[in-house]
């Protein structure tokens, strides 16, 4: 009876310490989580900024805004950027990421990759092998 009581007591020891861990790294992720936030939030300004400028630069070519950039052309080749977390508690996150990047590769840019025309940059440390 009493080795019974010691496991039970010992069991409720690592729940409380599991518990403990747990609030421990929900504090982390959500002080990791209110620091992007405010990043994002400080980034606004300048986006406003930006869209303004190109407004007004496309409001001044009058009426002529054939660039380069604005014509559709073939495409010869391709470079694909892959990017995994480096860290764990992501789930399925890396897995999910390098499945897409295969499926768009195998699907969309087949012709290419049979070519050899597509380039694949890793960044991470969960990489791809293809």
């Amino acid at each position: 009876m009493s080795g019974k009581l010691k496991e039970v007591r010992e069991r409720i020891k690592s729940v409380v310490s599991t518990q403990q861990i747990t609030k421990a790294m929900k504090m982390v992720s959500a002080a990791k989580l209110r620091k992007a936030q405010n990043a994002i939030t400080e980034m606004r300004p300048y986006a406003n900024r930006l869209d303004k400028m190109l407004k007004n630069i496309l409001n001044n070519l009058d009426g002529d805004a054939t660039t380069s950039f604005g014509v559709e052309r073939e495409v010869k080749s391709v470079a694909i950027v892959v990017i995994t977390s480096n860290r764990g508690l992501a789930g399925a996150f890396n897995t999910n990421i390098i499945k897409a990047a295969i499926a768009k590769i195998e699907g969309e840019y087949k012709p290419l990759l049979e070519m050899d025309k597509v380039k694949i940059i890793c960044i991470g440390k969960k990489v791809m092998m293809f």
